[in-house]
């Protein structure tokens, strides 16, 4: 049996809500010893969407999965002794907080190699370094509204935040990446260095095709809801019982498309000659497949849409996607337990599979400072050292 691929590395998580720890919690899943620090009377982050009898969150128990949980308060003396002897141990650190924060906290990279020469530091900020928002706080949101999509959905005039926080989870995978690759190069030179990530490249990275667009031949497009712009149909269909969405994309689904739905002709129709047409004249395409969905059910419109290999899904409320056959049958949404409640949670597995060495969810989240002591009895500590740092609030 093959060792998992991070075995014998251990990655000190300063992160906060997801970012940052949902790229520990890969690397947790990786087989890495991850250990999430977090404020002496809890983070912020651990209370959001709260779904236990202790207030713990649902997105908590998600980006903190698999990992050690300990206190501590590195801006007292005492707790910052704690953080360099822990630093002494640890190959990667993950934070994702401004510059300027991280130097506060002694976190920044100049700190962290004067303890530890090639340690890694992975850290994350809303704006990246170099601009004059760099010290600005941010959340997913504001990535969404400076990339330009949040602008470009919804309806024009009421731009539309898409509620699952992407540029939260973009900046996480890319920052996992980022430190995979770190790992790489310490690996065969010996040499640590600082991996950043920001919200806005992130979001940025998604908008990209967007953005140039926009500079090379000015479209100055305006939301049209869920209708695309650049194909046809490509749009949110309602059927007798509930929603459907399309995306036809190319040539041969376009082909197929007018087949299924008796308009063979619309294959000559200037307007629709080729995608970027079909998208300029969606409307009109849309209000036809609006009428065929609208004559049958959802499972008769998949049915027939997947009869002609279109691409096609419903619309799924929450409770939907938890039931779905599909989503049951290939197991992603894993059953872990959750402290100060008997209902489990419901935890998506690693995003990605490798053949050999899979990464999985090795464990549920941490009470709040349910290890502090066990790791502190490592860093070579007593019961009465402890007991001190415990009392000066250090841990």
């Amino acid at each position: 049996m093959l060792p998992d691929p991070l075995q014998g590395i251990r990655v000190l998580d300063f992160g906060r809500f997801i970012a940052g720890p949902f790229c520990a919690a890969l690397l947790a899943d990786l087989g890495a010893e991850v250990i999430r620090v977090e404020k002496v009377r809890g983070g912020e982050d651990r209370f959001l969407m709260p779904v236990t009898g202790d207030g713990d969150g649902a997105f908590y128990l998600q980006m903190n999965r698999g990992k050690r949980g300990m206190t501590l308060n590195p801006r007292t003396r005492e707790g910052r002794q704690v953080l360099q002897r822990l630093v002494g141990t640890t190959d990667v650190v993950v934070a994702n907080l401004p510059d300027a924060a991280l130097e506060a906290l002694g976190l920044d990279y100049d700190a962290l190699s004067a303890v530890k020469p090639d340690v890694i530091l992975t850290s994350v900020s809303a704006f990246g370094a170099g601009g004059p928002a760099s010290h600005r706080l941010g959340f997913d949101g504001i990535g969404q509204a400076m990339s330009g999509v949040m602008y470009l959905s919804g309806r024009p005039g009421e731009p539309t935040k898409a509620y699952a926080p992407y540029v939260d989870f973009t900046t996480a995978l890319a920052a996992t990446v980022g430190t995979l690759a770190a790992l790489l190069v310490r690996r065969d030179t010996g040499q640590g260095q600082h991996v950043r990530g920001s919200l806005l490249a992130s979001a940025l990275t998604v908008a990209n095709g967007v953005l140039m667009e926009q500079a090379m031949i000015r479209p100055d497009r305006v939301a049209t809801g869920n209708r695309s712009q650049t194909q046809a149909p490509s749009d949110a269909f309602r059927t007798r019982d509930g929603w459907v969405l399309v995306q036809c994309i190319g040539q041969p689904l376009f082909e197929r498309w007018t087949a299924l739905i008796g308009e063979p002709h619309w294959l000559d129709d200037p307007r629709f000659a080729d995608d970027r047409l079909r998208g300029d004249n969606g409307e009109a395409i849309s209000r036809r497949m609006a009428a065929w969905c609208g004559e049958r059910t959802t499972a008769e419109a998949l049915a027939a849409l997947d009869a002609a290999r279109i691409p096609a899904g419903p619309v799924l409320s929450p409770q939907q996607v938890l039931d779905d056959a599909h989503v049951q049958a290939i197991g992603f949404l894993r059953s872990v337990a959750a402290p100060g409640t008997n209902e489990p949670a419901p935890v998506a597995e690693t995003p990605f599979h490798l053949s050999a060495t899979p990464g999985r969810i090795r464990g549920p989240a941490p009470a709040l400072g349910e290890h502090t002591e066990a790791i502190l009895r490592e860093l070579g500590y007593s019961s009465e050292a402890i007991a001190a740092l415990h009392e000066r609030r250090a841990v």
